[in-house]
Formats: structure tokens, C-alpha cells, sequence
């Protein structure tokens, strides 16, 4: 039975960093299977990461990191998302914060600083922890119920965020709240891991993206230094939502997902070729049908490699984007993932449902990609009142 995905090779012109990915990704696809099974999660992976230099692929040159942008990000991601997705989504949310550090004016130079030279230096990840219970995802609107109180000595942190993605590795959180002065403004606090009255709590136990360690996490007044508050405004200011951010994600997230659609379109190519049932004589890969749906993958995978690398491209280049466009586009690739695993599927039988085989994680985990923010009825109704001019 065909367990295994066609290589990807390294070519000799490609950029040192892309190299370095490619290699790490035969060790991490190894390592998939059973951080899948036992909802595990990868901190070898992100040693591997560090020691290559690549949790820094962000942080800018003159910080001592990679200084890549969107593109040369995206392309490492998909690598790592089609070896372990799960391994790359906590890489993307690390890899936007540099990013939004790099080129926010609201960032704290001295943090921005400090953040990245852990990070060149060690495995010191960051992610947003925003998400919650009653709010769900802030993109709809409504305040964190998570509270800061500023005292004298610092602010004091309680709250609950869930599917806080790597969780179980994270040295600093940025974190979604609201204040309690009198004029509520509400924003993002840089908040250490680790503090006392913090808590992972692993409530994780997914349909797919198992590995990701996207637990829950609650404060409970947790204290932090008051110039550890990063970007808090009147809740009306955020009704514009940070573009680098939100652009980024979108570019990220539609990488990653179509790094899976190509890890099950290697593995359905290998099982073809290989497959001869009894009754045909000749390899599945000789019939006209399984060649027709194989073009129509191959169709979908092509353009979405053209739309994450020209849309990344022209967010480097500094063009004007328009969220509405990437969010079109996180949603067209991400649904073109989905519909090439599906293809996937329907012309393996059982062999693509069997746990022995891979495709069958292919699928869970590329379903995760209609979760993230933006959803896609969020998309289309954005795109539809922009249209109607409502």
C-alpha cells in the first residue's frame, strides 16, 4: 500500500532559506503521522526551526533575522504546511507578529527590539491570543470580555482566550482586552508567558490540525509592566482593522492550506501510478476519467500558486491592497485545498479513508481552512455590500 508523498527536491538556485525549509521538511513530514494520532505537540520541530534560522525569517536584517517579506514567508510556509500543517500554522501567527512589529508605528521600539533578538537567538514564539468564549473571534465585532486594570505597580490581566494556537510553546502573548477606566479602550497587551495566575488548559482535541496546541489559556490577575501595553485605542478606532495584519494573515493562511491540497495531490499521483487493479490490467493512471479529475487538481493548484505569490509579491512591493481582494483570495484558495482533497478522495475508495494512508489527515486538516478569520460568509457579504455600495 502507497504510504508515502513524492519528494520535493531542492534546486541549487533557490534562495538558502527555502533550502533549509525543504530539507526540514522530510523530518517533519515523518514526524506528522504520530503527532497527528496522539494530538502531540511538535517542539522538535521548532528546534529544528530555530537552529536554521528560520523562526527568524521575519525579524529584519538590521535585528539579525531573515528580513524576508510576505512571498519569501509564504514560500516557507507551504513547504512546512504540506510536511505539517499544524508545525506551520503556529510558524505563520510568529511569523505575522514580526512582520506587524517591523512596520507598525504602534509598537514599543524597545519590545519590538527585544522580541526579536530572543527570537534570533532561541525558540521565543509569539502569538495573538484573541479569541473567546462569548466574543468569539473579535473580526465580528463586540468587546473582550478579558479585563486589564491598570494599578500603580502594573496591569493586572484576567480573562479567557481560546484556540490560542501553540500554546504549549509560546514565550509572549499578545493579548485581546479591554480596559476598566472610564472610557473603555480596548487593544493588545504584550503579556509574558509562564506568569503566575497563568493557565494552559488543554482543551484541544480537534478534527484536524491536532498538533497545533491550540488550547485555552486564562488569566487570573495576572501582572505585567504598564509599558508592556502595545496598541490600545477607543473601540470606534477599530473599525478599520490594522491592514498588515489582516493582509498577511489572509496570504499566510491560504498557504498553508494549499501546502496540503500538494501534499495529497503527491500522494494520490504515487497511489495511481502504482494502483493496478486486477480487472483493469494497467495502472489507474491510464484511465481517461482519473486523468480528467487529476487536470482539474492540478487546475486549482496552479491558480493558487499564482495567487499567493502575486498578491505576497505586490503587498512587498508596497502596492495598494484592498482587504476585501485578500480576504477574496484566502477564501478562493482555501476552497480550491478543500476541492482537490475531495478530488483526492473520490478516486481512492477506502485506500483514501484508511487511517494507514495520509490522505485521510490531508482532509481533516484542509476542512481547518474554512475556520479561519475571514470566514467565508463574512467574505462574501463584504464583498457583496461593496458591490451593491450598502
Amino acid at each position: 500500500m502507497v504510504t508515502t508523498a513524492a519528494k520535493e527536491l531542492p534546486h541549487a538556485s533557490e534562495p538558502e532559506h527555502i533550502m533549509r525549509a525543504l530539507q526540514l521538511a522530510d523530518v517533519f513530514a515523518a514526524r506528522a503521522p504520530a503527532h497527528d494520532r496522539d494530538a502531540s505537540f511538535p517542539f522538535e520541530n521548532f528546534a529544528d526551526l530555530s537552529r536554521e534560522g528560520l523562526l527568524a525569517l521575519t525579524v529584519p536584517a538590521a535585528l539579525g533575522g531573515g528580513g524576508a517579506g510576505a512571498r519569501e514567508a509564504a514560500r516557507v510556509l507551504g513547504i512546512v504546511g504540506k510536511a505539517d500543517p499544524s508545525t506551520a500554522l503556529v510558524l505563520s501567527m510568529h511569523y505575522i507578529q514580526h512582520l506587524v512589529m517591523a512596520r507598525s508605528t504602534r509598537w514599543p521600539g524597545r519590545l519590538s527590539r527585544k522580541l526579536a533578538k530572543e527570537t534570533v537567538e532561541g525558540v521565543a514564539l509569539i502569538n495573538a491570543l484573541r479569541v473567546e468564549p462569548e466574543l468569539g473571534s473579535p473580526a465580528r465585532g463586540g468587546l473582550p470580555a478579558t479585563i486589564a486594570r491598570r494599578t500603580e505597580t502594573g496591569w493586572r490581566l484576567s480573562g479567557k482566550k481560546i484556540y490560542s494556537t501553540g500554546a504549549p510553546i509560546l514565550k509572549w502573548y499578545t493579548v485581546w482586552a479591554k480596559t476598566d477606566e472610564a472610557e473603555t479602550r480596548v487593544g493588545l497587551f504584550l503579556v509574558p508567558a509562564g506568569l503566575p495566575g497563568t493557565q494552559i488548559v488543554e482543551t484541544w482535541d480537534h478534527l484536524g490540525l491536532r498538533a497545533s496546541g491550540s488550547h485555552t489559556v486564562t488569566f487570573d490577575d495576572v501582572v505585567f509592566p504598564l509599558d508592556y501595553e502595545i496598541d490600545v485605542r477607543k473601540p470606534d478606532d477599530w473599525k478599520v482593522p490594522d491592514f498588515v495584519h489582516s493582509v498577511v494573515h489572509t496570504i499566510f493562511v491560504a498557504a498553508i492550506y494549499d501546502g496540503i491540497a500538494r501534499a495529497a495531490r503527491d500522494w494520490l499521483v504515487k497511489f495511481l501510478r502504482e494502483r493496478v487493479p486486477a480487472n483493469l490490467g494497467a495502472p489507474l493512471a491510464t484511465l481517461p476519467r482519473v486523468q480528467e479529475v487529476v487536470g482539474g487538481i492540478e487546475t486549482r493548484l496552479a491558480v493558487n500558486a499564482r495567487l499567493i505569490d502575486s498578491f505576497a509579491t505586490d503587498f512587498d512591493n508596497g502596492f495598494q491592497l484592498s482587504p476585501n481582494e485578500s480576504n477574496i483570495i484566502k477564501l478562493t484558495v482555501t476552497n480550491n485545498a478543500v476541492k482537490v482533497v475531495e478530488d483526492a478522495l473520490s478516486l481512492t475508495s477506502n485506500h483514501g479513508l484508511s487511517r494507514t494512508n495520509p490522505l485521510e489527515r490531508h482532509y481533516r486538516d484542509v476542512l481547518c481552512g474554512r475556520v479561519h478569520t475571514p470566514q467565508d460568509d463574512a467574505t462574501r457579504v463584504s464583498a457583496g455590500r461593496l458591490a451593491l455600495g450598502v
